[in-house]
């Protein structure tokens, strides 16, 4: 792990979680699944064993329709949750029933929150135990009056940073950030295999250079020596993909992974 930034402090959940893992010199494990795959109660026992097998964050992904920032292991499962009924207010129920204990990212797209109503999932997000969410399709500065509404929330705004974002307006879309940065480690859509090289080194840098989040990486890690080696650089790894391929195999192959990946972390963490 990358030696800590000093941030402002806040009782914020995910603030206070990123204390915690700064006081321990410890890099996050943030794991990503989707709500309802590849059924409720299968959902609901894998989001439970996240926690116990070393997540520090949890992303749950809304299911929607139109998963175009997704690659094709998270779109079979969105469509799977779609399949057996998981709809937004069944995600927050899941996620509310789960009761995790450390802070869950809602991870999806506009369009279904705006048809939920945004005010509305707001609340009921929060009520649910949300407390960050993170939109693959609300571009900084892009409707300043859903910003508005999103940061009079509870809940973070967490921002996707592509690793070709120009500096200019790398500037912009981290000023609206809350809670962390979320690095997308390639471009494309999400998936598995990813190599760690130069360019990845080089967008951690210019992220540094204007904001003092934490930065999380993600998009394509799928074994605990690319979590290593990604914690190198970053306070936060995400494993979206591989992990959902793993439950798709059973509940014991995800859990597996998970420790996989907490012990390569774990491993390099500094003392």
């Amino acid at each position: 792990m990358v030696s800590p930034r000093p941030t402002t402090l806040s009782s914020h959940p995910i603030d206070l979680q990123w204390e915690r893992l700064r006081e321990q010199r410890r890099t996050a494990l943030i794991p990503y699944l989707t709500a309802g795959y590849p059924d409720r109660a299968k959902s609901l026992a894998a989001l439970r064993m996240l926690p116990e097998a070393g997540a520090d964050f949890v992303e749950v992904g809304l299911p929607f329709s139109d998963p175009l920032a997704d690659g094709p292991v998270i779109q079979q499962s969105t469509q799977a949750a779609l399949e057996v009924g998981m709809t937004v207010p069944g995600a927050l129920a899941l996620i509310k029933e789960a009761e995790l204990g450390i802070p869950v990212i809602a991870f999806g797209y506009l369009n279904p929150i705006l048809s939920y109503g945004l005010e509305r999932f707001l609340d009921d997000a929060a009520a649910s135990g949300v407390s960050g969410l993170l939109l693959t399709d609300l571009p900084a500065a892009e409707d300043l009056e859903i910003e508005r509404t999103l940061h009079a929330s509870p809940l973070a705004l967490i921002r996707l940073v592509a690793p070709t974002t120009e500096t200019s307006r790398l500037a912009r879309t981290v000023d609206s950030a809350r809670g962390f940065i979320y690095l997308i480690a390639r471009l494309g859509v999400t998936g598995p295999k990813t190599a760690v090289g130069l360019e990845l080194v080089d967008a951690v840098n210019r992220i540094r250079s204007v904001t003092n989040l934490p930065i999380a990486v993600g998009f394509g890690i799928a074994t605990g020596e690319q979590a290593a080696k990604v914690a190198a650089m970053c306070e936060g790894v995400v494993v979206g993909s591989a992990l959902v391929q793993r439950l798709s195999q059973g509940l014991e192959s995800a859990r597996d992974l998970m420790r996989e990946l907490a012990a390569a972390l774990e491993n390099g963490s500094r003392a």
